[in-house]
């Protein structure tokens, strides 16, 4: 070593500087493999806690965020869906729920592997282009198979819910004929002969008896409307020339906003209405009031001396 040093100084300053880093990088190299490590296992274990914390972190916040959807008391949990009023509305609550955790994990996976590579596989100084390769057939096969899994998951739980939802049933306590016009809405309460209607300027009231079954029979004469309680968690389409209908059982007394939810021409936003679920007899006090003032049989579109011709 001294040999070396003192014949590197009879040359010029860059030769001693050659002689120098050719004798330093072998020793650094060999007191590096001395430890038992490489200097690419070095670079490693000085990533290896930071990937560890950026991982623990995004693990923590999808945590955050998939735990937040299991309590259904707050508006953030159910994921902007109103509590529901029905017994069947935790069934939608449910399909909805999982529908967005399922795609807040894809969105975790895409995004998590997006910034995994933009981090990894970034630029450094002296790169040179990286080995081209025209396929990869496992990762083909996965990206082709992983998003019909997924898909037909999807499916699966939306065709049951839906076969379930709009299934009719033969022990519904009553039905309601709902007649969607320009520009409101008429309710024929059939079993009970009686009818209700309203006017773009007075909405009218939809009642029904808490816990009973009823089945909506909904029809229009002129255009397409849209018929929807939110706090039911069930809207349908009410067309022309057909007899759309569902079931629900309401569960809790109050007074719930109804709307039309199909545009449908200048008075579409118009369209209101209220739905009150309250007990029975308050139900059948209401029944014997609208016979009083006349409002007996039913109506097949929204004229009536009751309401005008508005």
């Amino acid at each position: 070593m001294i040999y070396l040093l003192q014949h590197a100084q009879s040359e010029q300053s860059q030769g001693f500087a050659v002689v120098f880093k050719q004798i330093d990088v072998p020793r650094r190299e060999h007191a590096q493999h001395a430890c038992g490590a490489s200097p690419e296992d070095k670079s490693l274990v000085k990533k290896t806690p930071r990937r560890a914390r950026i991982g623990s972190l995004l693990a923590i916040i999808a945590g955050t965020v998939l735990l937040s959807g299991c309590s259904n008391d707050t508006e953030l949990g159910r994921i902007g869906f109103p509590a529901p009023a029905t017994q069947e509305g935790p069934r939608m609550l449910s399909l909805w729920q999982g529908s967005w955790i399922a795609a807040g994990i894809v969105g975790v996976l895409v995004w998590g592997l997006l910034i995994w590579a933009i981090v990894v596989y970034r630029r450094r100084e002296g790169d040179t282009y990286p080995a081209q390769t025209r396929y990869n057939v496992p990762i083909e096969i996965a990206y082709t198979i992983a998003p019909l899994i997924m898909i037909l998951g999807l499916f699966y739980f939306t065709a049951r819910d839906q076969a379930i939802l709009t299934k009719v049933s033969a022990d519904n306590t009553h039905s309601v004929n709902v007649v969607g016009w320009r520009w409101s809405w008429a309710f024929n309460y059939t079993e009970e002969g009686a009818y209700d209607v309203g006017t773009p300027g007075e909405r009218p009231v939809l009642w029904l008896p808490v816990d009973e079954k009823v089945k909506f029979v909904l029809t229009s004469p002129d255009v397409i409307h849209s018929f929807w309680v939110p706090a039911f968690l069930m809207k349908m389409d009410v067309v022309p020339g057909r007899h759309n209908t569902f079931e629900v059982t309401p569960n809790k007394l109050g007074t719930y906003a109804g709307k039309c939810a199909e545009l449908c021409g200048v008075d579409h936003s118009r369209m209101l209405f209220e739905v009150k679920v309250v007990t029975r007899a308050e139900y059948d006090a209401h029944i014997a009031d609208l016979k009083l003032r006349g409002q007996v049989g039913s109506l097949d579109n929204g004229r009536s001396p009751i309401a005008g011709e508005s």
